[in-house]
């Protein structure tokens, strides 16, 4: 039976400086670079077209405004991800706001009925680069870029639908047996 939803925003927090950091024109170390690529909420994404050395490429061309050449689809979607996160930093703060604040205890008692395999379950939020949204163990991985908060009051969507309906959803699809 699920007990517990826990929000993990490790790769926010970490995307946050670096965006920041990079539109202030300083440059972000290597070495942060791959420390972000090896965040559980980014690795969960790894294929053959996009990897450790794919994030590292893509956050590196970035700090160093430099073209990214030799890209493969995912690698160009990351970049411009990033890139258009960081034109309007006030408009991904905006994103970031609701998801800092995001409270799922309530989605405890909406799942109650649903057989769990899991007593906790982790919802984290990753800069992605194709997914909406990947599930791995008990951890509900959604792309932080398709957070959109409302321009008329203080809801928030993710692919249309308010914020804690679509986690809702998602969770059903990880803890179900």
């Amino acid at each position: 039976m699920l007990k517990t939803i826990k929000v993990n925003l490790d790769e926010v927090e970490s995307m946050l400086y670096f965006w920041q950091a990079t539109s202030e024109k300083e440059r972000v170390s290597e070495q942060y670079m791959a420390d972000v690529a090896a965040m559980k909420g980014v690795s969960a994404s790894y294929d053959e077209d996009f990897n450790a050395e794919s994030v590292r490429k893509v956050l590196s061309a970035i700090t160093n405004k430099e073209l990214l050449s030799k890209k493969t689809k995912k690698e160009g979607r990351f970049w411009n991800y990033n890139m258009w996160v960081m034109e309007d930093l006030e408009y991904t703060l905006a994103m970031v706001q609701p998801v800092k604040q995001l409270n799922l205890d309530s989605l405890v008692e909406k799942l109650k009925d649903v057989d769990s395999k899991y007593e906790e379950v982790e919802v984290r939020f990753s800069p992605l680069s194709l997914e909406d949204y990947i599930i791995k163990d008990n951890s509900l991985i959604i792309n932080f870029f398709k957070v959109k908060p409302s321009d008329f009051d203080d809801n928030t969507f993710i692919d249309g639908v308010e914020i804690k309906e679509y986690i809702c959803e998602k969770l059903k699809e990880v803890i179900s047996k």
